[in-house]
Formats: C-alpha cells, structure tokens, sequence
C-alpha cells in the first residue's frame, strides 16, 4: 500500500503570451488581451484513502448586483481503479470581472511512478489553460471535464512519462484542432530561439550527415565567434569540451555550445579534403556572445526600364515573424531608401508565419493612418478590429507582395493587411490558409502548451482559414510564358541569379506595369 502524499503546487503560474492578441474595445487604441492566467492547483491530502477514482466539479457564482450565489456539486464515479493515495486538485478560473468565480476540484489517484505524477500535474496545467482559453467554447461538442478524468483513469496504470505525455497529446487530439498542442522542454527552447530572434552561443549552424549520422557545419552567422575563428562550412564537428559526439544528435549537440556570454567553449573540427585519408582535427577554443538570428535578408536589384532609364528595385525576403523582424525590415528599407530605390519586391513565400505582434508591426511599416490590419473573432464569437494609430509608412513606392502555398498564419496576415488597404499587389500562387491565432504557454516542466485562442478575418472580412489568400497576379506557367523573353534576356546577362526567380520577375513586370500608366500600389 502506498502512503499518503501530499503535494504543494500552490503558486500561481502566468503564461507568456508569446503570440500576443491586440484588441480595440470601443476605441482605436490597441491594448494587449489579458495572459489567460494559470489556474492556481493545489495538490493535497486527502483525509481517507479511496479505491475508486472520483470527480467533482464546483461552480460557484457570485453576482454582486443581486448578492446571490448559485452552487452546483456533481460527483461522477469510476469502479476498478485501486489506489491507496488520492489527490485533490482545486482550481480557481480568473474571469475579466470579480463578480464572476469559478472553482472546480478533482480528485484522482497519485500513480506509483513518480515520472508519471509530474506528468499528471502537466496534464491538469495544460487542461485548465484549454477550458478558458481555447476558441472553441464547445471543445468539438465534448465534455471537457469528462476528458480530463477519461485522461486521468488511462494515464494511471502507465510507467513512462513518454507514455503520459502521449495521453496528453491523445486528449488534445480530440479537439478537432491541429495547432493545439503541447512541445517538450527542449523543443520548445529551440522555439523560443526561434521567435526571440537571440541566443548565447558561439554562432554555428551544424546538422546531421544523414548517411554517417556525423555532425557537419552547415554555416556559420557572420561575424560570429565561429565566424571570426574561421569555421567553414562541411567541417565535422568532433569534440564538444573533451566529449565525443558518436551518437549525439545536432540539439544535443546545440545545446553544449551554448551558455552564457563571457564564457568558453573548446570544440574539434575535422576538415576532409577529398578522401577520409586525407584529413586533418584542430582544436579550437571559443568565447560565447549574444549571437543575433535575422529573419530578415535584402539586395537591390537594377533594372533598365523600357524607355532606358536605370531603376531600382529593393528586394527583401523575410523568412518567419521573430521578435526582431520589424526592426530589422526598417533598418534594411531604410538602407535601399538612401540608395534611391523606386519599389519593392517584399518576398513572404514558404514564410510559415511567427509572432501575430510582429506581422502587425511589419505592416504598419508600410501604411499610414489609423488603418484595419486584421479582424480577430473570440470565443464568443464577438469581431474586433486592429487598427493602427496614426500610422507613418517608411515607404511609399510601389510594393508587391510574394506569397505561395507555404505563406501562413502571420504571412498571410501581413498580406491581408497590405493587399486590402491597397497598399500592395500580391503576385504568386494561393496560401496556405492558416486563420487562427495560438498563445504559447511554458508549463511548470518546462514544455509548453500552444492552445488557438482566436481567429482572423482580413481587413475586408475575407475567411482565411482553409481557404488562403488568391494573389492578383497567379505565378503560373502561361504568365511566365508571356514574359519568357525578357527572363531569357536577364539570365544570359551578369546579373544575380535572383533576377531570374519567375516570381519575382512577374513581380517586376508588375511594379513596371504601374509605374507606366501612374498607378500606385
């Protein structure tokens, strides 16, 4: 028989919104939707033990206009599960007014693998984020409550937190929604490297040689630790601090390299010329920095117009909505401005999308005044509109946007915002079609939960959502056909090979269209 337990998790936990909603309640000022906060779960003792698993939900709710206050106890049984230890929880939901209080206890048994415990705490984390946050307040016509003790009673038996976190996903699952999920601790560092567009490391790019399973340098950042030791592309990396790396994958082996700034890392390289016999392992010893991932690439791409005149045409590719997008997209059209640049190739394609906040704040870089980015749709089912705030362009020359298929979620929200304010002609092949927004929660383990919390229509109220955006201008074959000489006539010449993308020479084909009979985009 197992004793009693008692657990204290009696702290409050608030998620971070990594994906931040904006709303405009009965005005134009944008202010930041509440972080949903975590339900405060305490795990106690109970008084007795129970050989049968039980649940109980508690509602209470106070109305200050009428001081009255409704209770309502349901108690649902399961048979066939002994347990020697039973633990409570208890939840407190957060509501937007203090006239509203809901409070739900849960009673389940404490699983003899301690591994799987930690989990069932995860569980009841990530169950009470969904109950107030998720979009669908019908949970895919389920009852939520029951899921969580269905989940408990299959969880129970199991060994392996692996196994537990699988029952996690299972129930997760049954929400009809895809971008609901939950990540482990270390996939979800990797996405906070991501969408925070820093790190502490030394700079390296590495991957796993799929043949050998070795790890090889795929790039290093310019000016970089790694850069300025002169690491070059298709070395091994062999040693990490005196440890071997057989076995070892690319994460794991990311992981060592970083820490903190002011630190080192000593790490053995080996270089093949030609032949494994001809080879040679230097060592190499590495102080880590603050190491600054751009989403943001840009060229300028010249042109001679019909009429003979020499143009130019700033062209920037932006590769996913990290935190450090919009301030590195002005930094790079401020540059191209004071090189006199006359439009604008703004390349989103296979941009999978990012932080919500950034797409807005990328938008709003090239139009002015109080316009409507996008319409967000709650739970409730109650639209709301982002607009700007008196909003300055950096830019007012023509633009074209690039999408394709693998444009999604924040892509196609800054495609939206620019297209239907008329600021921009979309050129290129329909999108992905992702309209719903997600928040990220880090949980008390360390993993994180991703839950949709919203969806997204454009400005003109067009469905986005497994429909995706249509460009005005398809990229298809018979396009391309009509313009197959002057692409012809680019590639035989010395300019980048860039300009012989079919895209993007529609797109030029466009700006120059515009700009020939006056229209701006």
């Amino acid at each position: 028989m197992f004793g009693l337990q008692k657990f204290n998790m009696d702290k409050i936990v608030t998620p971070r919104l990594d994906l931040p909603l904006l709303q405009f309640p009965r005005s134009r000022k944008p202010i930041l939707i509440p972080s949903p906060s975590l339900n405060r779960y305490v795990l106690c003792k109970k008084r007795s033990c129970s050989s049968r698993l039980w649940f109980e939900t508690e509602i209470c709710t106070d109305t200050e206009s009428h001081g009255v206050k409704m209770n309502n106890t349901v108690g649902r049984k399961l048979l066939g599960l002994a347990a020697a230890a039973v633990v409570a929880v208890s939840s407190s939901i957060c509501c937007d007014s203090p006239a509203l209080a809901e409070s739900v206890t849960i009673a389940f048994p404490v699983s003899r693998a301690r591994e799987v415990t930690e989990v069932q705490r995860t569980l009841v984390e990530a169950w009470g984020l969904i109950r107030e946050t998720f979009v669908d307040p019908t949970f895919n016509d389920q009852d939520w409550d029951s899921k969580l003790q269905q989940t408990m009673v299959e969880m129970f038996p199991l060994r392996s937190a692996d196994a537990a976190y699988g029952k996690i996903k299972a129930m997760l699952s049954t929400l009809g929604d895809p971008f609901t999920r939950i990540i482990s601790p270390k996939e979800y560092q990797s996405f906070r490297i991501g969408s925070d567009g820093n790190l502490q490391g030394v700079g390296l790019f590495i991957n796993s040689e799929p043949r050998t399973g070795h790890l090889v340098v795929m790039s290093c950042i310019e000016g970089s630790p790694a850069d300025r030791a002169g690491i070059h592309e298709g070395e091994e990396l062999v040693e990490i601090n005196g440890q071997k790396l057989d076995g070892i994958d690319s994460e794991s082996a990311a992981q060592k390299l970083r820490g903190r700034v002011g630190t080192f890392v000593t790490v053995k390289l080996k270089s093949v010329n030609g032949s494994e016999t001809d080879s040679h392992i230097r060592e190499v010893k590495l102080p880590r920095d603050y190491i600054k991932l751009s989403p943001i690439s840009s060229t300028i791409i010249p042109h001679t117009t019909p009429d003979g005149r020499l143009a130019k045409t700033g062209y920037v590719k932006l590769t996913a909505f990290s935190q450090n997008a919009a301030s590195d997209m002005e930094h790079a059209v401020h540059e191209m401005e004071n090189q006199n640049v006359q439009s604008y190739i703004l390349d989103l394609r296979n941009n999978p999308g990012g932080l919500v906040k950034a797409g807005l704040d990328v938008a709003q870089l090239w139009l002015d005044g109080d316009e409507t980015l996008v319409y967000t749709i709650d739970r409730e089912g109650v639209t709301s509109p982002i607009n700007m705030i008196d909003g300055h362009a950096v830019t007012h020359d023509p633009l074209v946007v690039l999408v394709n298929e693998g444009s999604a979620s924040a892509s196609e929200i800054l495609a939206g915002a620019l297209h239907d304010n008329g600021r921009a002609v979309l050129v290129g092949r329909r999108t992905y079609g992702k309209g719903k927004i997600q928040s990220v929660t880090e949980l008390d383990d360390g993993s994180a939960l991703f839950v949709t919390v919203a969806k997204y229509l454009s400005p003109s109220l067009h469905e986005i959502d497994q429909v995706g955006i249509t460009p005005d201008v398809q990229c298809t074959t018979d396009k391309i056909d009509s313009l197959t000489g002057e692409i012809l006539m680019k590639m035989n010449s010395s300019v980048p090979l860039l300009e012989a993308d079919s895209c993007v020479m529609v797109a030029e084909h466009e700006l120059e269209t515009r700009r020939s009979n006056g229209t701006a985009s």
